[in-house]
């Protein structure tokens, strides 16, 4: 328990920055997961209106400091690659 006032504002902020850290990742990740359906079912026109609102998120989320900007740039540069796989129409 804190046991001085800057202690317990301290505890009050590290919760929130928590909260909005979470809610960051959570958004990324459900952005990387539909783009990922997308690529396994074949769907190539989804998965390329999908692209660039995922690298838009991951890279905002880099941005944030809530993840890693090197893992970042792994996760866009393995999502581009996985959408070229499915080739042109």
């Amino acid at each position: 328990m804190a046991n001085t006032k800057s202690a317990e504002k301290r505890i009050r902020q590290t919760g929130i920055r928590r909260e909005r850290n979470r809610a960051a990742r959570s958004r990324m990740r459900g952005a990387i997961r539909r783009l990922r359906e997308a690529v396994g079912s074949g769907d190539r026109a989804k998965a390329q209106e999908l692209l660039p609102e995922t690298l838009s998120l991951v890279d905002a989320t880099a941005q944030k400091s809530v993840i890693h900007p090197n893992a970042a740039a792994r996760t866009k540069s393995r999502l581009i690659r996985a959408v070229r796989s499915l080739g042109s129409a």
